[in-house]
């Protein structure tokens, strides 16, 4: 047999191997959904949710090593990040820094991600989903109530 052939015998037995290497591709119950606008609810489903919810849709390319490594390592850090299946579960302060945080990264064009968005071009964000988005944060930001620090002392 050549070099090449064992070379390549070599490499379709790793690609075969690395196969049985498991993947947690888990969808943990949700916790306490976003409720939001539709009109908000339609973006974030649609741009997000696959990555920063326990309602990801794993596409066919999470079922196939080493991409599926990949796609399994993005959607732990999502959601670690932020989970919007788990919103409830952010305390007051928590759903400010993470609504800022959101706004911040969609701005800048960090999300969702290039690598996402050229798979699914469906979750590219138009100037009416920034708009949307950017009304959503900005009016729930000044909505949420500050914590209590008491009264302040008199002297």
């Amino acid at each position: 047999m050549s070099r090449f052939r064992i070379v390549l015998v070599a490499l379709a037995v790793l690609l075969l191997g690395i196969q049985l290497v498991p993947v947690d591709r888990s969808n943990p119950p949700v916790q306490g959904e976003l409720d939001a606008p539709a009109d908000v609810m339609a973006v974030v489903e649609e741009s997000c949710y696959d990555c920063h919810s326990n309602e990801t849709t794993w596409p066919w390319y999470a079922y196939v090593a080493p991409v599926s490594w990949l796609v399994a390592h993005d959607v732990e850090e999502g959601r670690e990040h932020l989970n919007f299946s788990a919103w409830t579960s952010y305390d007051a302060d928590e759903r400010a820094d993470k609504l800022e945080e959101i706004w911040d990264e969609v701005e800048e064009g960090k999300m969702p991600l290039g690598k996402y968005v050229r798979l699914h071009g469906e979750a590219a964000l138009t100037d009416a989903d920034l708009e949307v988005l950017r009304a959503w944060t900005h009016a729930v930001r000044a909505d949420t109530p500050l914590p209590d620090m008491g009264k302040p002392e008199q002297e």
